[in-house]
């Protein structure tokens, strides 16, 4: 999930301790997906498990909303895109493609999401971009190539693998909005971006998903993870307070310590976290052409978001533009 973080290339005093925090991050944006798809199996929609985890997550943070109100006045079209998008966009796109794909192959293809932002930076913005950015991209799509079997004739559910797709396309959304109108303004705190994305995403969800629909019997119950009987409301507990609230904020206090470009490379570990877990405690095993491909998928997404020069260095642009004022390593499951 994006984590908004301030591009300042100063170094931060312990790196040790961001990159532990950094892990932490991507361990638990990973498990999202694992302890939501046990729910929409007992019988929750998948627009209701999102909503439970930004509805609950929004009260969690909404000190942190109420301690950065001014950012409603300074920067309100940040925190809609974040909201709309990065949140809302993101969160029920992934949640409906797990209810039809595996877990690791929906988040491959979410990472996309770079290579995505490269082709609105050449195609609709008509920038160049770096040649290193080029080849990420090509990376990037082959590897997604072997995720999906396309040699089989795409052995996963179509619509699946769309909403996949549309998850990566609301996290591009968001990455352009953020790119948009900074002009050298301070960037906002990352932390108010996300209470607000959250309270907004929650607002937009109650009228989606109709939350007063949901089946609750299935939250007094317990979910099967392969076999396996657990409460429901330990694996809402989880993604509530871990995968969204704990990962949100030791991922913005990681890369305040680390580089953006080295938290780009750990978050890229969530995806094989995510991966790791589902066939651990879902059974959902990935072929070797696949796990191959998986890595591609990430190596390329890597390269194509890390390749951008610095601010107003007059070069080739990549992965959404040198002026962007917020790096957004992670993505949004």
């Amino acid at each position: 999930m994006p984590v908004p973080t301030s591009v300042s290339t100063r170094s931060h005093p312990g790196k040790g301790a961001g990159l532990s925090l950094a892990l932490l991050s991507a361990v638990a944006f990973g498990g999202s997906g694992v302890a939501a798809k046990p729910l929409i199996e007992a019988g929750l929609d998948p627009l209701h498990v999102v909503w439970l985890r930004v509805a609950g997550a929004a009260l969690v943070m909404l000190p942190l909303a109420v301690r950065h109100r001014g950012l409603i006045r300074r920067r309100p079209g940040l925190l809609a895109g974040f909201g709309l998008f990065a949140v809302a966009g993101v969160q029920a796109c992934y949640f409906a493609a797990i209810s039809r794909i595996p877990v690791g192959v929906a988040l491959l293809v979410e990472y996309l999401a770079p290579a995505l932002v490269l082709g609105w930076v050449r195609f609709v913005q008509r920038r160049p971009v770096t040649r290193a950015a080029a080849v990420g991209v090509v990376l990037a799509v082959g590897g997604l190539a072997c995720v999906v079997e396309v040699w089989s004739g795409l052995g996963f559910d179509v619509l699946g693998l769309l909403l996949a797709l549309g998850a990566a396309c609301c996290q591009v959304g968001y990455f352009v909005l953020s790119d948009q109108g900074s002009d050298g303004a301070e960037a906002p705190d990352p932390l108010g971006v996300i209470a607000y994305g959250l309270l907004i995403g929650a607002a937009v969800l109650t009228v989606v998903s109709r939350p007063w629909s949901m089946d609750r019997s299935v939250l007094t119950g317990s979910a099967e993870m392969d076999g396996t009987p657990v409460a429901a409301l330990v694996l809402l507990g989880w993604i509530v307070l871990v995968a969204t609230v704990a990962a949100y904020i030791t991922g913005v206090v990681s890369v305040r310590r680390l580089s953006p470009q080295v938290a780009g490379v750990v978050a890229c570990l969530e995806a094989v976290i995510a991966t790791v877990l589902a066939w651990v405690l879902l059974g959902e095993h990935l072929s070797a052409p696949q796990i191959v491909g998986g890595a591609v998928v990430l190596t390329g997404a890597f390269i194509a978001q890390s390749s951008a020069p610095a601010k107003n260095s007059g070069k080739p642009v990549a992965g959404g533009g040198p002026e962007r004022e917020l790096s957004t390593p992670g993505t949004t499951a």
